[in-house]
């Protein structure tokens, strides 16, 4: 029998944030439990950023330059097939429990629809569960059902001011219980006891948090001190960071902090390192309030004999700078934006497993795919990791990790962009191996970085002779990785038709 999928995804959440992979300070107990029955993929990657189109990826197996998903509100191709759609053929009610921010294919949509008018649609294949938009307008119904007036949830994230910090720490005035996490768990459980235990099932929930705004009710306002965490990384001067590359200087210059703390004034590049800390802090308190309604959701597919018969994967859409170079949010060149989490627990597969190859958020649709014995009907970029999840090292694996981000529409652009660069040449290709990250760009000069022991990113001079020896290959590297990335779903036609069995998963993956 099929087994059950449970794709769970936490927005904005980082790699390194999780206390199976060793974190210093943040405390996740029961992933770190969940993490002893499955395989840990240690350095997993977003494709790209913001969330739009890093779902695009997750939910498509495409990266950002096949899927063409630049921003949020740009539409997916309805001609791509998706976990959604795969999961319907293979005879799941897929269920969503939250948003997939996919804007609708207005070619396949009367101009009128309303569908059109809003980027947070539902991917295409999915039921949904109970839906959570941006506004979150469901969550807050529900706590205006528990007594909380209209006044207190128009700025229901909003906390008092503490003096003399532009960042407070004080809780908010909703509870543990009543945050969005609590709200959609709570959907997701009523919604699992109804499940018969003879019909295999497929939910997609989808969490917010960590996501800003940072603000944390009681006792996840307090978890953390704020001088508890690791040093920062990069450089110790704004103008250091900054001076990194143009596209980081334009960030720095766009960033607002009201996009991340509510009633936050100014640019975060002006923030105190202790407020980069204070923040810092509420993260992980956002983390840990997470990682405790994901234990709810453990314990009840162990008191329902489920977790034996479920695929469970955990993981984000993208990650968070949180104070390193002096930032905070996500896109851009540096992979605290893009390395993410990964645990997934297959049924009969090995436990306590370690995954150090370089696997990608476009691996998640043709794991799926494996898992179910399908064809897709598109061939996705990225790969099965289902021999991983059976304890099997597979004979070619790609050895970098690649990530896009599209800046046309940042309100600040670049300096020093190429005379005449158009919207579509704004944009950064990003590649890291194992001793480098190269990162070109049509509108930017092509900048090549080594890494410091503590993983801080070290520019390499080009105009040397060994400098521009590096810089060759890795323009060699991401050539031949952009040029088997090229679409093959029709050159793969008589593939499909002679070898369709074979097709459940894609092409080994390689260099």
């Amino acid at each position: 029998m099929r087994p059950n999928i449970l794709l769970i995804t936490a927005d904005q959440w980082r790699g390194d944030c999780l206390g199976a992979v060793g974190h210093p300070t943040v405390r996740t107990p029961n992933l770190d439990r969940f993490a002893e029955t499955a395989t840990v993929f240690e350095r997993h990657y977003a494709t790209t950023a913001p969330c739009s189109p890093a779902r695009a990826s997750l939910y498509t197996g495409l990266y950002q330059m096949n899927h063409r998903v630049i921003w949020n509100g740009a539409p997916l191709d309805d001609r791509f097939d998706n976990i959604a759609k795969a999961g319907c053929r293979a005879g799941y009610v897929p269920t969503l429990f939250g948003y997939t921010d996919t804007a609708p294919d207005p070619r396949v949509h009367d101009p009128h629809d309303p569908a059109l008018q809003t980027y947070e649609g539902v991917l295409p294949g999915f039921t949904l569960g109970q839906a959570l938009p941006e506004d979150g307008a469901p969550w807050k119904a529900w706590l205006a059902s528990r007594g909380y007036d209209l006044q207190q949830l128009e700025t229901i994230h909003n906390v008092a001011p503490q003096h003399g910090h532009k960042v407070s720490l004080e809780p908010t005035v909703y509870g543990a219980n009543e945050t969005e996490t609590a709200f959609l768990a709570n959907a997701f459980l009523e919604w699992l006891g109804r499940q018969a235990s003879d019909t295999p099932w497929f939910a997609h929930l989808s969490f917010i948090s960590p996501h800003p705004p940072l603000t944390q009710p009681a006792p996840y306002h307090a978890f953390y001190d704020p001088a508890a965490g690791p040093p920062f990384r990069g450089p110790g001067t704004l103008e250091a960071a900054a001076g990194l590359h143009p596209l980081s200087r334009a960030i720095l210059e766009h960033r607002k902090l009201s996009s991340h703390f509510p009633g936050g004034e100014g640019l975060v590049k002006d923030l105190h390192p202790l407020d980069f800390m204070r923040l810092r802090a509420l993260y992980y308190g956002a983390i840990s309030e997470v990682d405790a309604q994901l234990g709810r959701l453990f314990a009840a597919l162990d008191a329902g004999g489920m977790s034996a018969d479920t695929v469970v994967i955990f993981t984000s859409d993208h990650a968070e700078m949180m104070g390193d170079y002096h930032m905070v949010g996500k896109g851009g060149i540096f992979e605290e934006s893009y390395h993410i989490p990964l645990i997934i627990r297959m049924p009969g597969g090995v436990t306590g497993n370690r995954v150090h190859a370089f696997t990608s958020a476009a691996d998640i649709f043709p794991t799926l795919l494996d898992i179910w014995g399908l064809a897709p009907d598109h061939v996705p970029d990225g790969c099965s990791l289902k021999s991983y999840l059976s304890g099997q090292t597979p004979v070619r694996w790609r050895q970098s990790a690649l990530w896009e981000y599209d800046f046309r529409n940042l309100e600040v652009q670049p300096q020093n962009l190429t005379p005449g660069a158009e919207p579509r040449d704004k944009s950064v290709m990003c590649h890291r191996s194992e001793d480098h990250l190269y990162i070109h760009s049509p509108a930017l000069p092509d900048a090549l970085f080594g890494y410091a022991p503590d993983g801080s990113l070290t520019p390499i001079d080009t105009a040397s002779g060994a400098g521009m020896a590096q810089l060759s290959k890795a323009r060699g590297e991401l050539l031949a990785e952009r040029v088997r990335l090229a679409d093959n779903t029709l050159a793969q036609k008589l593939v499909w038709d002679h070898a369709a069995s074979r097709m459940a998963s894609s092409p080994a993956c390689r260099d």
